[in-house]
């Protein structure tokens, strides 16, 4: 499998499992009995299919949660702002900096 190609898959998981969190999140802070469980199951649903996923194609454990973590950063940053309007503050840049810095390093130090 090319990087490219596990560059897409990692990036659509990474947009799925955010969605399933922010359908947790929507879920929790929902009083109507019926739509909370309606979020809870939409977002169970999408987190196992992130997990399902994720962990199909053969690649090594530690180098593809290492270049998720990025990825997923980058979605759940993006997710905060268009969902809940959040902006990230000065320590989530300068976080988000060095987790990035490391997927860099895993994914191209070879």
């Amino acid at each position: 499998m090319s990087r490219g190609v596990a560059f897409l898959i990692l990036l659509f998981c990474a947009f799925v499992e955010a969605a399933g969190d922010a359908l947790i999140r929507k879920g929790i802070h929902t009083p109507a009995f019926l739509q909370r469980l309606a979020f809870f199951v939409l977002g169970a649903a999408a987190l196992f299919a992130y997990g399902w996923l994720v962990n199909r194609p053969p690649w090594s454990f530690g180098s593809l949660l290492g270049v998720y973590v990025t990825l997923f950063f980058v979605v759940a940053q993006l997710v905060a702002f268009v969902a809940y309007g959040e902006r990230p503050g000065a320590p989530i840049l300068v976080g988000g900096t060095l987790i990035f810095g490391g997927g860099l390093l895993i994914t191209f130090w070879r």
